[in-house]
């Protein structure tokens, strides 16, 4: 007995390991588009399982069938062409993963040789008529109505052909040595054999079908019931239909009460209309909508906001009257239980959390800007404090150096005064840039412009810088365009623009090195440059340096006087003009400063926001300037 047990049992793994390898191959044969689908994919393996098996069966029973019949003859070739094509159907489905298509080919393949098979049988009195029968029942497997209403009228042809076929005596009588009742019992029991392997198909396709919907039904029920986010069905008119379990542990309270027009009724009144449009707004535009909006909650205080969107003043956790901020993303679907109807889903979070980083941040750069501009404020009032006894140390050296109340006997008193003025006149210069470039954060720097010739003021520019280039053995040459006579400006702005680049210029310029100042237009646009051959800039150095206070992190930082104010004045400058100040530079090749100016008054609008927000001075976080930027267009 244990020998038996261990056969049986070794037959049975054997049929078992076979059965699973030979679904995999059937598996493997089915069309790419169905291996996603589980519920189509066994549909496919079905059809393609059942139609292979048959058309094997057919090839393997036709040796026996010439054995008994004799030789093959032109029909005995045309029932195995008939029995072989099961086999080119299944092909067929593999290749393109049209099912509705396969089974409609299937089902006309059958008709055509239940007409054929019963024309050749005595035609309407043919055992082979009760096949007509499965025609409909297999189009069915299909689960398309056309196909089946196809099948159904392709049975419905064929009987009424052999009834023609019959009416102009083209049936044909063979005599079998079985009955008529014995014929007519064999193609009774074929085609009810037949019919009961597709009622057995049809149970299964069903099983797996309340299977498939089970276990989806079961994943997003999970879903549902452990998601943190509350997932929500609307219908058109906004009200809640479904809400899922989360609503419980995000307001404290049961989903029933959510439903309908519950949920509304829960939201911050201020915030209702946003909620109510962005449902709207979803339907209508047939997208994705995302909302924010305050939602009442009585579950345990988490640190949730107070209806005025501050900090909670108190700790009461039974305080019906507080919210919490949440964000809500919807989209529309279609009803599939009502077609042509939308429905709105939505997933709602919450975001107090974030919420509150949000105003705090907002709170932190409004002090920010608030330290930023009580900064600026105290250095143009300092500014101001410390030019007053500047003049008076520049003006009383210069008397003791001109002598004019008395000559000094000791040669180091004049050296002492020249060295008071020079060291005077660099902190009054210095100061002055922080008092322009403190107006211009501010917008206090007052424009006044009108129209001037451009290059006498550029010439006395280079007059005025002349001897320091002079004692930096620097030459400095004039190349105006002579097309550029007049600028509509402020002549003391642009001189003093220019003033700063020369300076600059001549501080970093080797010795017996060049400059050239050169003007030249474009359009509606000036352009004053000054171009040198000195030390240079890194790429990295030269963002930052138009920024108040930052010098270049270079061989010059520390060997060059300057407190990093000269070009952050002349960038300033040169926006409020509706301008731009740019910089061109290669380390150790020299530097080019371009100052582009309108040339005449410029039109409000003529600007795009882009270009708008270009013309910003600085990161001082009050965008001042913005009123008083409107450039024509960007420089080049």
């Amino acid at each position: 007995m244990g020998i038996i047990a261990y056969l049986l049992d070794v037959t049975f793994q054997s049929i078992s390991n076979t059965l699973a390898l030979y679904r995999d191959k059937i598996k493997a044969l089915c069309h790419t588009s169905v291996q996603r689908d589980p519920l189509m994919l066994k549909r496919h393996q079905a059809f393609i399982s059942s139609h292979l098996i048959s058309g094997a069966v057919a090839l393997l029973l036709y040796p026996v069938y010439l054995i008994r019949a004799g030789g093959p003859g032109v029909l005995d070739l045309l029932v195995l062409a008939w029995f072989v094509s099961p086999i080119a159907i299944a092909a067929y489905l593999c290749r393109t993963g049209n099912l509705a298509v396969s089974y409609l080919i299937s089902s006309l393949n059958l008709a055509v040789f239940v007409v054929v098979g019963a024309a050749l049988t005595g035609g309407l009195q043919s055992f082979l008529l009760a096949w007509l029968i499965i025609i409909p029942l297999e189009a069915a497997l299909s689960g398309n109505k056309k196909v089946i209403m196809t099948a159904s009228a392709a049975a419905l042809m064929a009987l009424l052909s052999l009834a023609l076929l019959g009416q102009f005596d083209l049936i044909i009588t063979q005599n079998f040595s079985v009955s008529q009742e014995g014929l007519m019992m064999f193609g009774l029991f074929t085609a009810l054999l037949y019919g009961s392997s597709i009622a057995l198909t049809v149970q299964k396709a069903h099983d797996d079908a309340q299977a498939v919907i089970k276990e989806n039904q079961h994943k997003y029920q999970i879903m549902a019931d452990h998601a943190t986010d509350v997932i929500s069905v609307h219908d058109e008119f906004g009200m809640v239909t479904f809400i899922s379990p989360a609503a419980q542990s995000l307001t404290g309270r049961d989903g029933d009460e959510l439903l309908g027009a519950g949920m509304l009724k829960n939201i911050h009144i201020a915030d209702r209309p946003i909620y109510m449009t962005a449902l709207s707004n979803c339907l209508n535009i047939n997208q994705a909508v995302n909302v924010e909006y305050r939602l009442k909650c009585t579950a345990p205080d988490r640190g949730e906001l107070d209806p005025d969107g501050s900090a909670p003043s108190s700790t009461d956790t039974t305080d019906p009257e507080r919210y919490i901020w949440v964000e809500m993303r919807c989209r529309a679907i279609n009803d599939v239980f009502e077609p042509g109807t939308k429905k709105i889903i939505s997933v709602t979070r919450d975001v107090s959390s974030h919420k509150a980083q949000e105003i705090a941040l907002l709170e932190a750069r409004e002090h920010a800007e608030g330290a930023n501009v009580a900064k600026t404020r105290f250095l143009a009032n300092m500014s101001h404090e410390l030019r007053t006894p500047l003049n008076a140390i520049i003006g009383f050296s210069d008397v003791l150096a001109m002598e004019l109340c008395g000559k000094l006997e000791n040669q180091k008193h004049k050296d002492y005064s020249r060295l008071i003025n020079d060291a005077g006149t660099h902190l009054l210069s210095v100061v002055n840039n922080i008092l322009d470039m403190s107006k211009i954060e501010v917008g206090n720097f007052t424009i006044i412009s009108d129209t001037f010739e451009l290059e006498p003021l550029l010439s006395s520019c280079s007059q005025m810088v002349a001897p320091i280039a002079a004692d930096n053995c620097v030459t400095i040459e004039e190349d105006f365009d002579p097309a550029l006579e007049e600028l509509y400006a402020d002549s003391r702005a642009v001189k003093q623009m220019v003033l700063n680049i020369l300076s600059n210029a001549i501080k970093f310029s080797h010795v017996d090195g060049t400059i050239i100042l050169r003007t030249r237009q474009e359009e509606a646009f000036a352009y004053i440059e000054v171009i040198d051959q000195g030390i240079g800039i890194a790429p990295q150095d030269l963002p930052k340096l138009c920024n108040p206070f930052v010098q270049a992190d270079s061989s010059y930082k520390r060997e060059h006087e300057g407190v990093g104010l000269g070009l952050s004045v002349v960038k300033g400058l040169a926006q409020l003009h509706g301008g731009s100040f740019t910089l061109d530079s290669e380390l150790g090749a020299g530097t080019t400063a371009t100052i582009a100016l309108p040339k005449g008054p410029i039109a409000a609008g003529d600007l795009t926001e882009e270009e708008l927000a270009d013309q910003k001075p600085y990161s001082s976080g009050k965008d001042k300037l913005e009123t008083c930027v409107v450039p024509l267009k960007r420089p080049a």
